[in-house]
């Protein structure tokens, strides 16, 4: 007789996973065992007295297996919750973080400023990955344009799918998808109002010292920024301006201890004339705004 119920199987997999190192065991666990028996988390309390087949608790212990090896719960679930909408993940694109959700409320504060303005405003995001960005960008405010790029095409083919299911119906008026690297795909034409980009920004020596979830699983290509950890920066402010029209924003998401450096950066170009930093939830600097000039 198999006694391994919903309870008992989440009481000793929090245990476990406790003993090695796993953060935030008990819902590491929780979602874990939600996903493998194709339920809701709220539904492992509800029936938290049903014993467990010995196939789902093979399969279950399989997932245990790949979280201990610290793939991600996000890679291993297949999804990540951002900015209200749970988005489809995988090895070639970036997990969302909620400090990058900073981006996402400053670039809406800024089309919500223009809202006076009944022409819709064109929004570029660089980079895109799993489309975390200017889906939820387009999803809270449907009445501009968006476009998005990635030089990765499997990472456009996941953004693609969560705009689909996210934003089904705007999917193919208002959000554009294409391959490029940075602006190479563009023709150097002032079009567009705001420009936002999560850019890699961690130097490469530092990328041997983070987690071993991000550093063995994550790609390499969204987290690495060179020698200082400011080459995407640079590539991104040095052709910005060539795209913005007069006034135009960009919107870069940064290290917390870079300010100075992309302070010193931006002032190299007189097309931009003001420059601010934005504090995440955690009061370290996030985002950084830059403004072109309007002369």
């Amino acid at each position: 007789m198999n006694d391994w119920t919903i309870i008992k199987i989440l009481a000793w997999t929090e245990s476990y996973f406790k003993d090695h190192s796993i953060d935030s065991p008990r819902l590491t666990a929780q979602m874990l065992l939600a996903h493998s028996l194709g339920i809701k988390r709220l539904d492992l309390y509800l029936q938290h007295d049903r014993p467990l087949q010995k196939n789902e608790l093979s399969d279950f212990k399989a997932l245990i297996r790949r979280r201990i090896q610290n793939e991600p719960a996000a890679y291993i679930i297949g999804e990540k919750g951002f900015f209200e909408s749970d988005f489809k993940v995988a090895s070639e694109v970036l997990i969302p973080r909620p400090d990058t959700e900073t981006i996402v409320e400053e670039a809406l504060n800024v089309l919500n400023a223009c809202q006076g303005n009944l022409k819709p405003k064109t929004v570029l995001e660089l980079g895109t990955g799993s489309g975390a960005i200017i889906v939820s960008l387009a999803k809270a405010a449907p009445d501009h344009l968006y476009f998005a790029s990635d030089i990765s095409v499997m990472a456009l083919s996941i953004a693609k799918k969560n705009a689909e299911k996210i934003a089904p119906k705007i999917i193919n008026e208002k959000i554009h998808f294409f391959a490029g690297d940075w602006f190479s795909s563009l023709k150097e034409i002032p079009q567009f109002d705001l420009i936002v980009s999560n850019p890699p920004y961690i130097p490469t020596r530092d990328i041997q010292n983070l987690q071993p979830e991000i550093r063995q699983f994550e790609p390499s290509i969204a987290l690495d920024g060179g020698r200082d950890g400011l080459a995407c920066l640079r590539s991104i402010l040095d052709g910005a301006h060539r795209y913005l029209v007069p006034g135009g924003i960009i919107l870069l998401e940064m290290g917390f201890d870079q300010k100075e450096s992309v302070q010193n950066i931006s002032k190299q170009y007189l097309q931009y004339q003001s420059i601010e930093f934005i504090r995440d939830l955690a009061r370290h600097i996030r985002v950084v705004l830059i403004k072109k000039s309007i002369d």
